[in-house]
């Protein structure tokens, strides 16, 4: 089963409920300071919108990219509800031609939460993508699972390949600045999808100025 067809399943599942509830992401969230420092965001692979709704209540102009119109159709909901703006554009983050030329170079935050059901071998595609967006001094911020939560087992992809590492994520980003590399531990509650004790890895990186 592709993408698409995967993550339509999974929201169409979910019926009205959100399947990573409407909360934004903690690690995330728990960052609001440095959203001050920005007027642009990105988030990919954004889902039902809990993300790209709370950056843009935070004042931010935020575009959102998700697979699955069903998710995008829950997403515009969630921000009308919410009353913000947010441009929800169906794409491919893998796609070849994504992202378009109109994107590249433009948003002072890129943001990536739990986007792992790229594998190792279309990873370097799903970075490159997100670091063509992020204008220059811009950032990327990324959150997701370790390893050690295939011993959890509450939530996340099943293959290790997907999965973040310290040592992976200062590679991909070794062109850039890392501004933080956070691992550790937590109990979360993100809908039916995440739930539950958690081995979680954060990041924050800073594209180089020319």
């Amino acid at each position: 089963m592709d993408h698409e067809a995967r993550w339509n399943a999974r929201y169409r599942d979910a019926g009205d409920d959100y399947l990573f509830g409407i909360e934004p992401n903690h690690f995330l969230a728990r960052r609001a300071h440095l959203f001050q420092d920005g007027h642009t965001a990105l988030s990919v692979a954004d889902g039902e919108g809990r993300n790209s709704v709370w950056l843009a209540e935070q004042g931010l102009k935020v575009t959102a990219v998700e697979i699955s119109p069903i998710a995008v159709a829950k997403a515009r909901k969630l921000a009308a509800g919410r009353s913000v703006q947010v441009n929800f554009v169906v794409a491919d983050l893998l796609a070849p031609d994504w992202p378009p030329a109109a994107l590249e170079n433009t948003f002072d935050w890129v943001v990536g939460i739990f986007i792992q059901f790229a594998s190792a071998s279309e990873r370097p595609r799903q970075f490159a993508a997100m670091k063509r967006a992020t204008r220059s001094g811009g950032r990327v911020l990324l959150h997701g699972y370790t390893p050690r939560q295939l011993e959890y087992k509450t939530g996340g992809p099943s293959a290790a390949e997907n999965l973040y590492t310290p040592e992976m994520l200062r590679t991909a980003f070794a062109d850039w600045t890392i501004e933080q590399i956070t691992e550790y531990d937590d109990d979360i509650a993100e809908g039916s999808g995440h739930r539950g004790h958690s081995a979680l890895i954060g990041m924050v990186a800073r594209k180089p100025q020319p």
